[in-house]
């Protein structure tokens, strides 16, 4: 999706602000990212219905006017969003305070240290077929722990038995060819 398009104005006053912190704009991901010695600090960007300020290690913010919010709830651990519906609700004094609360905290070394997750259980459907397919179980093997990982949970998010059959039918060529499951979109 090009964001660009969606909320020019409102986006180009807050990149303004962003600009009196001295916050260095690089390019990530695709879209204009600050950093303070190279560490992400904020974003924003146009949505459809909103426009977003996006802090990477939000969840440290004090947040005093309680603005921020989680984009995916159980998901998002560090990342908080300040979301804007018109340009009226940008307060350059606020917006500001709350950039340079983020710098002080790259500053304090304060980073949000990811869990190691649990190992995924892999589903008797799938051990199966790699039990079936020594040349299948082999590929699976020799992917990343990162990109087992996708495939076992875009596996375990099947409800009924026919939808796991299906995507396993269509991961394994995927997996036979050393990609990840959302290798096209990196």
């Amino acid at each position: 999706m090009d964001r660009s398009e969606n909320w020019p104005a409102e986006v180009a006053r807050l990149r303004e602000i962003i600009r009196k912190t001295g916050l260095e704009e690089t390019i990530k991901w695709g879209e204009r990212v600050y950093t303070h010695k190279g560490k992400n600090v904020v974003s924003c960007m146009g949505f459809k219905n909103h426009f977003v300020l996006w802090f990477y290690n939000g969840v440290f913010l004090s947040d005093p006017y309680q603005v921020l919010q989680n984009a995916q709830e159980g998901k998002t651990k560090a990342m908080r969003q300040w979301r804007f519906h018109s340009a009226d609700e940008i307060d350059e004094s606020k917006v500001l305070e709350y950039i340079l609360e983020a710098i002080r905290n790259e500053e304090e070394g304060k980073v949000w240290k990811p869990e190691k997750s649990p190992d995924l259980e892999i589903p008797a459907l799938f051990q199966s077929k790699l039990n079936e397919d020594s040349l299948l179980k082999t590929a699976f093997e020799e992917l990343t722990p990162f990109k087992r990982k996708e495939y076992l949970e875009y596996l375990l998010t099947a409800k009924r038995e026919a939808t796991q059959l299906s995507r396993i039918e269509k991961i394994t060529p995927m997996i036979l060819e050393g990609k990840g499951l959302n290798d096209k979109y990196r």
